[in-house]
């Protein structure tokens, strides 16, 4: 009865091993195959601090007020107060001044907007991550920065717009000057 399990598994596991290895596209482990040009960059879709890699396209703040109620309301509240997820919107006393634990939103405390950006593009909503289109992501994200203050009503962000906003707490980040650490403002210093 001992042998049974552990003999099963090697038996069961035997043609997985055979295929594998006869394929000519085998990594060197036995399984799986070599990433293509195009695998590669279907998941090759970061936006750095200066906007590299933005799409194209626009996205109004009245859109993004529609698709918010649509798409993200039910977790990050009507108002973007949060509940059950995270506040997006609040929090409006800058860090530094804030008396009691503070509330980390978009608004005081992200650096870039462009990092709003790439985060709901890749990873919202939450039940179907990377299904938004940049229209839509550049209109939730207008009025996300609407919300918090950072852009007018009547606002349309794209990639040049989307680059240039200066984020109210921008100044409020540190960067790190180690040779062993690799940030945005250190690469430009040496």
């Amino acid at each position: 009865m001992s042998l049974a399990l552990p003999l099963c598994l090697a038996v069961g596991a035997l043609p997985l091993t055979v295929q594998a290895q006869s394929s000519q596209d085998a990594a060197p482990y036995g399984f799986g195959r070599v990433a293509t040009p195009a695998a590669i960059a279907a998941w090759d879709i970061d936006i750095d601090a200066q906007g590299h890699g933005l799409p194209r396209g626009q996205g109004s703040v009245a859109e993004g007020a529609r698709l918010y109620a649509e798409k993200c309301a039910a977790c990050h509240g009507e108002r973007g107060q949060g509940k059950p997820a995270d506040a997006l919107v609040g929090g409006n006393v800058p860090l530094g001044e804030q008396k009691s634990t503070p509330l980390k939103t978009v608004g005081n405390f992200w650096p870039y907007a462009t990092t709003l950006f790439d985060f709901i593009r890749r990873a919202m909503p939450y039940n179907a991550p990377q299904s938004l289109q940049p229209d839509e992501v550049y209109a939730l994200t207008a009025w996300v920065l609407h919300a918090n203050g950072v852009l007018p009503a009547d606002a349309v962000l794209d990639a040049p717009r989307l680059s240039a906003l200066k984020m109210p707490n921008q100044a409020g980040f540190v960067s790190d000057a180690r040779p062993d650490v690799s940030n945005w403002a250190c690469r430009t210093c040496r």
